[in-house]
């Protein structure tokens, strides 16, 4: 009976944080994107983060980010520069190819910083892919 469960791999879908100018602000901020490098859209897309170590944990946030659409990315969420000290998770859900698809994206404690600047592809910005 097992071996009849199809789970479905996620690929090519990924969570990046990218350092950006903040006009409003005056400020360089983080803020998350999701990357859909896959040929076609994900729908009915949900991310839930939250950050945690081994004594603190934030709220856990739920973003519904809908359909984004092949080669694109879509804004998540503004993070907090006390936030970068902790974990930070990303639970992303969406449906593709009529199928259920799930995937956890992990920046461990202090990996969101200036030193592990990369280019994020799609996005065109330098910032820091998640592992996953």
């Amino acid at each position: 009976m097992k071996k009849d469960i199809e789970i479905p791999v996620a690929k090519d879908v990924h969570v990046a944080v990218i350092r950006e100018w903040n006009d409003e602000f005056l400020s360089k901020d983080w803020n998350a994107y999701l990357i859909n490098n896959r040929a076609d859209a994900i729908e009915m897309t949900i991310v839930v983060s939250k950050g945690f170590d081994d004594n603190k944990k934030t709220s856990t946030m739920r973003h519904g980010i809908g359909v984004v659409e092949p080669k694109s990315f879509k804004k998540i969420e503004f993070l907090q520069e006390e936030v970068l000290a902790l974990n930070n998770e990303f639970f992303v859900t969406f449906f593709a190819e009529n199928k259920l698809f799930e995937k956890r994206f992990l920046f461990p404690k202090h990996s969101i910083s200036e030193k592990h600047l990369t280019n994020i592809p799609i996005i065109d910005k330098e910032g820091v892919l998640s592992e996953g």
